[in-house]
């Protein structure tokens, strides 16, 4: 490779400052999130009950978000986090006293750790206490609650109902926990299964105009399921009455007419739920009433989960249903205590201008896992629910007639990357997420006006792009359906704006009745460099020049092989062989591979295998040079400037988990290289512009995300631009401080 004028003098600068420094100094990055405007499952969502416009969001995999109403958008909470389990909240509790006061119950599987953070300052800063009992915030159950409650008379007391452990208490603001002993349920205890999880308790709820009065619900299989103590947590008592304990309490509020209002389904869900009720108990007289908005001969398939209470008026109650799927799921609001109930949805429009992907068939529907609701205690009128893929607002409750609601989304970006691409012309990035198929960005500041179509598949795998014709790419992607239905591939000839099915040839049944990868969503394809062949990875590899009129067999090319395009030579293919440790090329437009000599290289390639159709590709091509490739084997990475014939282990002293190649820096003829990866201990965001020689951190302590890293790559056309793709809080772009 050829060096660009002046790229001896920068070498011998940057040589100068390692022998003087050691090491590269951080490079400072200002760090803003793609817009796309919700995306997933938010499974509670709380107003605090002292401070007007103050309210937060709890995510599943993305943290913890809270509302500036000055701002007018949500703040995330815990970009500064490191550990990636806290990312899950099982619960959150704004102080009842304290506006500034805020905890959280932080934990995504029970495998992983757990803590309760408490912030002072509307969580900007949180002290974060470990705790001995595991959560669940991304497992099933996790719309119950809330798990974690604040006595309002004592409010540096605390309970956390559990999941596995019973029930659990702070008398010092969170510091320190003990064991209720004195509760009758002690927990299940953890399942040994890891994709097993319990209800537990469900919901923890003290009474604000009688102290001492506290009560706490069980989701587990059991006789008694609500339990209710007069002294604080000493003692308590099991409530009898309400409904058959095959219902299970999720959910409830209290007014202040002291009456509980309680949502119950019979499984903890958000999924599998079948039957539900609403029922009310008025804690003065111990009597219960049955204010199920359906009656048992008119109740659709589905549970009731969110739950709200009017502050100002407490005979105004909402729910919400959870799984019922038919006709749709929708919110109930009640003015009398729940004699009489109006169904909203059938009166609501829903204005999705701002996040219009939502449109997902050209009108967006009310929504599906309405897990939380809540009525905004200042504002009788503001109300809102959350859904599978975004958060509903509404200025309109307390009114009749058409009611509308629109997103209220600003700022929260709770999505899963799959892989992004950033090409060499058109739209500066195309993206693949999970559960929602992924976009053409053209603007990465606004929501992009729709998810890629003809096919939709949920969730988007693999992309490509021709290097020298970026309008054409192409995409493979699978259905929440074991089975895809229908392409699991798709084609642009107009830089993503609009996909046509790509449809390859059956495979042959396979000897184990296994579906064939194409039928899954697991079949990866490639693009040439001009754009006129597209390689499918099947079974038995095909590659088609006519958009798929004809089909070829691949000749050389093992089954199950990952394939990559020279992005300036469109004769040119590469592919790893794992099975026989070597790399195999076509320079006859991908017809026929055959092995390099691949110099340099490692004799075991195993460390470069791809595990699921989800990995990003191990050997990458450089944009406008010709057999300019990267590999990475384990964590080390490897170059070449010959077409794959000779190799340089070029990692340096970082270990690498992923990378991807962007604009070169300038005066210098390497692409500057980012990794995720770890030195020194310290996992963090890197970049190289000495083709891996010397690494600097790119991101800095506030700045982690939960380090939830599935994909990173750079902008070919804009040096310093790097583009992350995270799991649970969409996608991050980085721009050098200059």
């Amino acid at each position: 490779m050829r060096a660009r004028k002046g790229f001896g003098t920068g070498m011998a600068m940057l040589a100068m400052a390692l022998a003087t420094t050691g090491a590269l100094a951080d490079v400072p990055y200002r760090w803003t999130s793609v817009t796309v405007g919700g995306g997933g499952f938010a499974p509670g969502i709380v107003f605090s009950p002292v401070e007007r416009d103050l309210a937060y969001l709890r995510t599943d995999m993305g943290g913890a978000y809270r509302w500036d109403a000055r701002a007018r958008r949500w703040i995330p909470l815990q970009d500064d986090q490191a550990i990636s389990n806290y990312m899950g909240i099982e619960s959150i509790a704004p102080d009842p006293v304290s506006a500034g006061i805020v905890y959280m119950a932080a934990g995504m599987y029970s495998g992983g750790p757990a803590a309760i953070m408490r912030s002072a300052d509307r969580g900007v800063h949180w002290r974060i206490v470990s705790v001995p009992f595991s959560m669940g915030g991304n497992e099933d159950g996790r719309g119950l609650g809330e798990r974690l409650a604040i006595d309002p008379h004592r409010h540096d007391t605390l309970f956390f109902g559990s999941r596995h452990d019973g029930l659990w208490r702070s008398d010092d603001a969170g510091a320190r926990w003990r064991k209720v002993t004195g509760f009758p349920l002690p927990g299940l205890g953890k399942p040994q299964q890891p994709t097993v999880t319990h209800g537990g308790l469900s919901f923890v709820l003290f009474d604000p105009m009688r102290a001492g009065r506290a009560y706490v619900a069980s989701a587990d299989p059991g006789a008694a399921h609500l339990f209710s103590s007069d002294d604080g947590g000493a003692h308590w008592a099991v409530v009898s009455g309400g409904p058959p304990a095959d219902l299970l309490p999720v959910k409830a509020v209290i007014g202040r007419d002291h009456v509980l209002t309680i949502t119950y389904a019979d499984r903890i869900g958000p999924i599998g739920i079948t039957r539900g009720a609403v029922w009310r108990l008025a804690t003065d007289t111990g009597s219960w009433t049955d204010v199920t908005p359906e009656g048992p001969t008119d109740a659709q398939p589905g549970g009731y989960m969110g739950v709200a209470v009017s502050a100002q008026d407490p005979r105004v109650i909402a729910v919400s249903t959870v799984d019922r799927y038919k006709p749709v799921d929708t919110v109930w609001r009640s003015k009398d205590g729940g004699a009489h109930w109006d169904e909203l949805w059938r009166r609501s429009v829903r204005d999705v201008a701002g996040t219009p992907f939502l449109d997902f068939d050209g009108k967006a529907d009310f929504g599906h896992w309405i897990a939380g609701l809540a009525i905004d205690p200042f504002d009788a009128g503001h109300a809102a629910y959350v859904t599978g893929a975004t958060v509903y607002a509404t200025d309109g409750f307390d009114r009749p007639g058409s009611m509308r609601w629109t997103p209220w989304t600003a700022g929260i970006e709770q999505t899963a990357i799959l892989t992004l691409i950033s090409l060499t012309g058109g739209a500066p990035l195309i993206s693949g997420f999970g559960d929602i198929g992924g976009f053409r960005h053209d603007d990465l500041g606004r929501s992009p006006p729709r998810v890629h179509r003809g096919p939709f598949l949920t969730h988007t795998n693999t992309l490509d792009y021709a290097g020298r014709a970026p309008a054409v790419m192409v995409r493979s992607g699978n259905t929440h359906t074991p089975v895809v239905p229908g392409a699991s591939l798709a084609w642009s000839d107009d830089g993503g704006s609009n996909w046509r099915p790509l449809i390859t040839p059956p495979s042959p049944p396979r000897a184990d009745g296994s579906m064939p990868p194409e039928r899954t969503g697991s079949a990866a394809i490639t693009v040439s460099a001009d754009g006129g062949t597209f390689l499918v990875e099947l079974d038995r590899p095909m590659l088609t020049r006519d958009r798929g009129r004809k089909w070829i067999a691949v000749q050389g090319l093992p089954a199950k092989v990952r394939v990559t395009a020279d992005k300036e030579d469109a004769d040119r293919f590469y592919a790893l062989d794992i099975a026989q440790n070597r790399l195999l090329r076509s320079v006859d437009g991908g017809a026929t591979f055959a092995p390099t000599a691949a110099q340099g290289l490692p004799a075991d390639l195993l460390g470069a295998r791809t595990r699921g159709r989800e990995t990003p590709n191990p050997l990458l091509a450089t944009p406008g040079r010709t057999g300019a490739l990267w590999l990475k084997v384990g964590p080390d990475l490897y170059r070449s400037t010959d077409g794959g014939d000779h190799w340089t282990r070029t990692t340096g002293e970082l270990v690498i988990d992923f990378y991807g190649l962007g604009h070169s820096a300038p005066g210098n003829s390497w692409p500057a290289i980012y990794a995720v990866g770890r030195r020194d201990g310290i996992t963090a965001v890197w970049r190289s512009i000495d083709g891996g020689a010397a690494w600097q951190r790119i991101n800095d302590d506030r700045h982690q995300w939960g380090l939830r890293f599935r994909v990173i790559i750079g902008d070919p056309r804009r040096y310093g631009r790097v583009y992350i793709g995270t799991d649970g809080r969409g996608i991050v772009y980085g721009d050098a401080v200059q």
